[in-house]
């Protein structure tokens, strides 16, 4: 099956960027420009196009729409091709509703390519907040796992019914949550078996992505922190009756799978703990690639890769070593950079695409 990569896009009235067409190449594309004039936004605009939202969080309408622009409607073109058919996907979006269309006609399914986005600042976020890490690995396993996805949104439509219950309290609300917690507790079992299985594919792959950009041999594993880690599902119910009472006088449910916790292990230590920045942020990079590779092992095809200037956390030697990376897994990836010596390296790639932006308009 040939690779699905985006060929052309246009956008109009979206952030700062200029109504110009945007050609894109299957390999490598750098995407250069100082500081404020673009470059974030236009991998925004490539990832709302393919996603239907923002990376950035709590983003509106208002705050995506041109602030200049006569008519307050946001309209994404593009043209996708996997070497074998050509696809074009329109969207139109305003402040009360989004149309998207595939080869004109109005369609409600997003286009069928993955995305993976890198931010230099995620880092930090996954090293410090537990529920970042939790929506990390329930977003990129539900990618590669249907069955994950699915048996995850019963568990949370479970979990809200159950705390509908703890709130309120209608009539026959015990034996109600009796009922619920034999499904949540089968749920768990599920889930915490394909979290398990996840996180150890990902070992393997996360110390080699390591060892080929950092050029250092290290122990990398995220490792899964559940009260509920080896527990039956007897014992997860149990579990819930026995925290009832003190739920009901808060009114939601404290303990489940929705609380488990990841452990960044590196050399065996806590890397919160153990790691300096710099360290963290080579691990963190070292386990999306990581995850890219698991991808490609699953799908036999690469996700997109859009990756919004990590020169800040590597050298130039490691700067080389993306760069081979990059040029020989032959994926779509769109990388930005504002630094000029990561700049100067990355136009040295002959195949790759180079795209420059000023101020919105791009060239």
């Amino acid at each position: 099956m040939h690779q699905l990569y985006l060929s052309k896009l246009q956008v109009t009235n979206f952030r700062n960027l200029q109504s110009s067409i945007i050609s894109f190449n299957s390999g490598i594309n750098c995407i250069f420009g100082d500081n404020g004039n673009g470059k974030t936004n236009l991998l925004e605009a490539i990832y709302y196009l393919v996603q239907h939202k923002s990376f950035r969080k709590n983003t509106s309408f208002q705050q995506l729409i041109n602030v200049e622009c006569e008519n307050p409607e946001i309209i994404l073109s593009s043209v996708f091709t996997n070497n074998e058919e050509i696809v074009s996907y329109n969207g139109r979006l305003n402040n009360l509703k989004s149309e998207w269309f595939k080869n004109n006609e109005p369609t409600k399914k997003k286009v069928e390519l993955k995305q993976i986005f890198i931010n230099p600042f995620d880092s930090f976020a996954f090293h410090t907040t537990s529920s970042f890490r939790r929506n990390w690995v329930d977003t990129h396993l539900s990618f590669i796992s249907k069955e994950y996805k699915q048996i995850l949104n019963k568990y949370n439509s479970a979990l809200r019914f159950r705390n509908n219950l703890l709130s309120k309290k209608p009539n026959d609300y015990r034996n109600q949550i009796a009922v619920i917690d034999k499904q949540i507790a089968e749920y768990s079992c599920i889930i915490i078996k394909h979290k398990k299985s996840f996180l150890n594919e990902l070992k393997e792959y996360c110390e080699l992505t390591f060892k080929i950009i950092f050029d250092e041999v290290h122990s990398l594993e995220l490792e899964l922190d559940s009260i509920f880690l080896n527990s039956t599902e007897e014992e997860i119910e149990l579990h819930l009756q026995s925290t009832l009472e003190k739920d009901l006088i808060i009114g939601h449910t404290r303990a489940g799978v929705h609380r488990d916790d990841y452990i960044f292990r590196f050399d065996g230590y806590n890397s919160f703990e153990y790691c300096s920045l710099g360290q963290q942020k080579m691990s963190f990079l070292s386990l999306i690639f990581a995850y890219i590779e698991l991808f490609r092992y699953k799908f036999k095809t690469y996700p997109m890769v859009l990756i919004d200037d990590v020169s800040g956390e590597l050298d130039g030697r490691r700067w080389k070593n993306l760069i081979n990376y990059l040029e020989a897994k032959k994926f779509q990836v769109l990388i930005t950079t504002a630094n000029d010596n990561f700049k100067k390296e990355l136009e040295k790639i002959e195949e790759a695409k180079k795209i420059f932006i000023e101020d919105g308009n791009i060239s």
